[in-house]
Order: structure tokens, then sequence, then C-alpha cells
């Protein structure tokens, strides 16, 4: 029996690998989307940063009076025309370069939101900025046959001061330094300013989880023959596109959860300062049929148009197919080892008819109600000389009271004669009714029974 358990557990943990994915949350602190057009001078990407910091004032205290119903939201959108987005592009190439990679940003847009949402007993600050841009110079060398991508410019981080327009975008306090005077002051020199200490533009983990480990997909609908019916693009036409994805919770990643820092400060009072940020994720998609590899400590694809022969496959991760599989043997060994012991148990089990014989049972007629009408319900009785009478049901026992008035004299017929005492027959003949067991309190209809009443009589007459 304890192999029993010992499978179905190990069925339930490999179940439970399944689940790894559960309880992450939709958005995410830094997010890639690029896609690599190996026959274009440049490509499309755009890098998304995201973080919220809340603030606990559940008594009330001068913070919560400051940010209790308080709502600033603050926007702005400039392009590379703008001399401090082109700084910004600096910056982010001197981190590329550092990184190892050639690839370089010749054109980008800045896009930010930040926004004070103050509830009764939190408030929320919500960060959100968005990269949107061209990469160029990410072929590596080219022949008639491969193309050689670099991808090792993933990781877009800055860090320190980045204002845009006057507004600082990089530094989470500054927003709280520029609006809220009095939470600055509560917060400043505090365990809880340690919370706005990392900058929002970090994508630092897009760059360190390898290649390798994320899950890759190629789409074969570029070579079909039916291709055009699509609708797809000139650059995915006549070529499979390969995709790369990270953030999901797997085997390879491991588990993906949200990055979470909680501070307790006192000022007049307790405050709770949190900030929750999501798993890093990214989608890299490049046209054509991609090979991961690495040169001098930098990432890059081998990029063919089509797949080479003999690849069925379109995505990784055969991981979960095992592990179904697997959950699937164990299951059944599980259930042979169950019908196994349970065989087992029932031979042990005495064997054969357990209790009263039914043949040696016998049926009566036990019950009826008053006004004649006869009912069919009965009793078993062993077989053999005892009397029913002396086994009968209590239930069919008369109440003292209603003997004593059946015995007052009445309009009823006259009682039946003392040979028919037997039968317990309260109706004669000449009513042509029948047996009333109710009011006579028996009715055993054996072979002496005279009662005229035909339920008697046939009972009667099947026992002479």
């Amino acid at each position: 029996m304890n192999r029993v358990f010992l499978v179905a557990g190990l069925a339930a943990a490999a179940a439970g690998l399944l689940t790894l994915g559960g309880g992450v949350s939709d958005s995410w602190a830094a997010q890639l989307d690029a896609t690599i057009i190996p026959n274009a001078d440049v490509s499309p990407f755009k890098m998304s940063y995201l973080k919220t910091i809340h603030i606990w004032y559940e008594d009330g205290g001068v913070v919560g009076d400051e940010l209790r119903g308080n709502d600033i939201s603050l926007s702005g959108q400039y392009d590379s025309s703008h001399p401090d987005v082109q700084s910004l592009i600096e910056r982010l190439n001197t981190s590329i370069l550092r990184s190892g990679s050639q690839v370089s940003i010749s054109d980008m847009s800045v896009d930010y939101t930040f926004g004070l949402y103050g509830g009764e007993e939190r408030a929320s600050i919500d960060y959100k900025i968005i990269l949107s841009g061209e990469l160029v110079n990410y072929v590596i060398t080219k022949d008639t046959q491969k193309t050689l991508v670099d991808l090792g410019w993933r990781g877009l981080s800055v860090d320190g001061s980045v204002v845009v327009d006057g507004q600082e975008i990089n530094d989470p306090f500054a927003f709280v330094e520029d609006n809220l005077p009095v939470t600055r002051d509560a917060i400043s020199g505090t365990a809880g300013e340690r919370i706005f200490d990392e900058y929002l533009l970090n994508a630092d983990f897009v760059l360190e989880q390898p290649l390798e480990n994320w899950h890759f997909l190629f789409d074969p609908t570029g070579i079909n023959v039916d291709a055009g019916t699509f609708g797809l693009s000139e650059e995915i036409s006549g070529f499979v596109k390969s995709s790369w994805t990270m953030g999901e919770s797997n085997l390879q990643q491991g588990r993906q959860v949200e990055r979470i820092e909680e501070e307790v400060i006192m000022v007049d009072q307790e405050y709770v300062v949190k900030s929750i940020q999501s798993p890093d994720q990214g989608n890299l998609d490049i046209i054509g049929y991609g090979v991961i590899d690495v040169i001098d400590g930098v990432e890059i694809a081998g990029v063919t148009p089509t797949a080479p022969e003999g690849i069925s496959n379109t995505a990784t991760g055969d991981f979960p197919i095992m592990i179904i599989y697997g959950m699937a043997g164990m299951a059944a060994v599980a259930g042979i080892a169950f019908f196994f012991v349970s065989n087992r148990a029932l031979k042990n089990e005495k064997q054969g008819q357990q209790g009263i014989d039914p043949t040696h049972l016998v049926g009566y007629q036990t019950s009826s109600a008053s006004g004649g009408y006869q009912t069919n319900r009965g009793e078993a009785q062993l077989k053999g000389d005892v009397d029913y009478q002396q086994t009968r049901s209590h239930y069919e026992q008369e109440p003292p009271q209603q003997q004593q008035q059946q015995s007052e004299p009445s309009s009823a017929p006259p009682a039946i004669a003392a040979e028919d005492a037997t039968c317990g027959c309260a109706a004669s003949v000449e009513m042509s009714s029948e047996c009333d067991c109710q009011m006579q309190g028996s009715c055993i209809c054996d072979h002496t029974c005279q009662c005229g009443a035909d339920l008697c009589e046939e009972m009667a007459e099947s026992m002479r």
C-alpha cells in the first residue's frame, strides 16, 4: 500500500511542475519587444518599464492627510528631435557597447506616465516608461547561406538621473520630491527611502537570462505555397520566423515571481512602504530560422531563410511532454497497484452467501387500513412451526382506547361466529367487504378460517 502512496506522490509532484506559472501578475518590470530583419538595415524595438510603489497609512497621520484622495498624473512624449532624447540614446548606446555588442540605436521616442492614486488607507504611485525606436548594425556577417545576428544589446539600462524636458524619469523618488513635500520629509533619511532607490530604466535581467533558456518557437507560415493568402508582410514572405520569449515560469527559466520590497517606518506614526515589480519579460523575433550561439561572450543567432532538413518540431520545451507522459505512466502504475491491493484484500474476505438463505423465508401479509381497504405490505419469516402471531410487528398492536371503543355497542354488522375468530374478519358475507385487520387486531387466515370474505377464502383455500 505504501508503494501506491509513493507513486501518487510522484505524480502530484510532477503536476506541481506544470503549475509553476500560476500566480504571476500581468504587469512587468521591463518588457522587450523586438523584431530583427536580417535583410533590412534597421529593425524596430520597444522596451517598456513599469514599477508600482505603495504607501500604507491605515491610522492616518500627516502622510495619510497628504495622500488620501490626492490624484496626480504626469505624462510626456518626445522623439529623437528633442536634445534630451538624443542624450538618452547616446547613453543607451554606451551601455550596449559596454556589454560587448556592436548594435546601436539610430532613432527613438520616449513616452512616460507617472501617477499618484490616493485611497482611504493606501496610496499607489505608478511609473511607466516606453522607449520605442530602431536598431542598426545588428548583422555581424552575411553570406549566401547564413547571417550572423548580434543579440547582445538586450539589456537597455541606464544608471543615474535622466531628465527629459525638465522631468526626471529615472529616479522614482523625484516624483515624491516634486509633488509631495510632506511625504518627502517623512520618508527621507528612513529605510523607506531605499524602496525608491532602484532606477526605472533597468532591463539587466533581460540580458542576464541566457537565450538558451528562453522558449523558442519558429513559424513556417511564410514558406507555405498559400502564404500570400494570409496577408503576410514582404519581409516574412518566403521565410520562417523564429521567436524567443522569456518571463514565463518553467523548468528552464525557473519560477518567475514578483520582486517585492517592504519597509516599515515610524514618523508621527507607523507607515508601510512597499514596491512591487513583476518578472521581466521578452519577446524577440527574427525573420528566418535562428540558432543561438556565443562569440566572445556575446550571444548571437545564426539565421537561415528556412529551417534545416530534418527539423520537425516548431518549438522547444519538450519537458512538458515528458512530464505529461511521465504522469500518465505513473498514474497507470498507481492504478495497477491499487487494483492489485484491492483484489488481494477481496480474496481474504469470506466468500459465499452471508446471513439467512432466502429459500428458508416465507412471506406474510401484515398491513391493512381502516375502511375496508387492504394494502400489499408484508413481512418475511422463517419457515417452520412458529406462528406468525408470535413474531408479528408491534406496530400492528391496537392502542387500548381503540380496542375499548370497538367493544362498545354500535351499528356495525353482527360479529362473526367463534369458529371464525381466527380469521379476524370484521365484515360479514352479507356486506361483501374484505377483512378489516385493523379493526379486529389480527387477520390470520389459516385452513380453519370460515370467513366469507373473499380475501380470507382465497388465503384459506391456498393453505388446505
